[in-house]
């Protein structure tokens, strides 16, 4: 049996919104949270009325949607649903709800209307039928069309904000929120005709619905407002959980370059953990596919970050052994961060002492600073077992 302990939820780069929560529960203001998490960094303002491009739908047959009063040079009825497909390269048919071709327009096609527009169907944020601000831009493709919204910037954050962190949490936190979203689209390139995702492949984002008093509050109360090191925007990355510590950015993501504004700071009131998650051999081995050679017999820890998320780690089989980056390794056997501790036992054996080290509970909660812990800190291969035959289990290390 295969047994796996665990902390947080996420990268771990960047600003824990659960941990922002704790602070703000403690009397930081947004300010103090944001250069907690992002080191030697200020607020800073951009100029206002930038907006974003947010893809809604992709590779859709058709798009369907209502509350527009105009697409391209063609003017419509608010209270009219429309349906837009792919005719060609660069041309989009306009269809009536009754399905009546209207006309044929170049495009990319702007939609626009005096409202928020509702867009049909299932959107990749998940949201099915939903309403957004700004316009509806439907590009065409061989293989159908895409639905990007072009939607300004502090309107955007009115749908990412409450979806991103529960309304009901402080005012402090939705503020750092709120300029952490602001900078992430800020600085993002944009890609194919957009440059941000609706889901957390960027940040969520669900439109309309989403508003709360509470969040547009945090919005309009921190308009412009973004994080900057040496007087520029910087990429505010943040995430669900820490676990006690956040990660560097080169640990974290592949080939990343150090950041000194992305280092690993000590996250004190997120002490959230996972587990223990126990399944055999067999199902852990049968997640991990072709990684494994024969039989998988134990998980070693190679090495883990500035905290004690696992950078690298060695797959012990039957016919042999293979090196396996820690995102790799969480994504295949489905956990939800890369600080893990793992061991082998018996069907009814327990795990040996201090198995479970790098992923133990904080003691106690102490005043958030910004020191960073132990780089590539790894402790001692320890030995479990498994049926009498000797097995290694993960090696202990500092770091998340």
């Amino acid at each position: 049996m295969l047994v796996i302990d665990g902390a947080g939820d996420g990268h771990g780069v960047g600003m824990s919104q659960t941990g922002a929560a704790g602070l703000a529960a403690h009397g930081y203001s947004a300010a103090q949270i944001l250069t907690h998490y992002y080191t030697g960094t200020r607020l800073g303002r951009i100029a206002p009325g930038r907006s974003v491009s947010v893809l809604l739908q992709s590779v859709e047959r058709s798009a369907v949607f209502s509350g527009a009063t105009r697409a391209g040079s063609r003017r419509l009825g608010a209270g009219a649903v429309y349906i837009a497909r792919a005719a060609g390269p660069g041309r989009i048919e306009l269809v009536s709800g009754h399905g009546r071709v209207l006309d044929e327009l170049r495009a990319p096609l702007e939609v626009s209307g005096p409202t928020p527009l509702q867009l049909d169907g299932q959107a990749i944020n998940g949201i099915a039928n939903g309403r957004y601000r700004g316009r509806l831009e439907i590009l065409s493709g061989a293989r159908g069309v895409r639905v990007v919204n072009r939607v300004a910037l502090e309107e955007y954050l009115l749908g990412v904000v409450p979806a991103e962190s529960p309304p009901s949490w402080p005012a402090a936190e939705l503020e750092a929120q709120a300029i952490a979203a602001r900078g992430f689209a800020a600085t993002s390139t944009p890609q194919r005709g957009f440059a941000l995702y609706a889901d957390t492949r960027s940040q969520q984002y669900d439109g309309v619905a989403a508003e709360t008093p509470a969040t547009d509050a945090a919005v309009e109360a921190t308009a412009g407002e973004v994080v900057t090191y040496d007087g520029a925007p910087v990429t505010t990355y943040y995430f669900a959980s820490s676990g006690g510590r956040t990660e560097a950015v080169q640990n974290a993501f592949a080939g990343a370059a150090p950041e000194p504004y992305l280092q690993s700071v000590a996250d004190p009131f997120d002490r959230s953990r996972f587990g223990p998650v126990r399944m055999s051999l067999r199902t852990a081995s049968a997640r991990l596919g072709g990684l494994v050679r024969g039989r998988l017999r134990a998980i070693v820890v190679v090495r883990r970050g500035d905290s004690p998320r696992v950078l690298s780690a060695t797959l012990v089989g039957t016919a042999g052994t293979t090196t396996v980056d820690g995102a790799t390794l969480a994504g295949d056997l489905h956990l939800d961060s890369t600080w893990l501790c793992f061991t082998v036992t018996g069907p009814t054996a327990r795990p040996a002492a201090g198995w479970d080290a790098a992923c133990r509970r904080p003691a106690a909660v102490g005043a958030p600073t910004a020191a960073t812990g132990p780089t590539g800190a790894t402790g001692p291969t320890e030995t479990g077992t498994t049926g009498g035959a000797s097995a290694p289990i993960a090696a202990t290390g500092a770091r998340r």
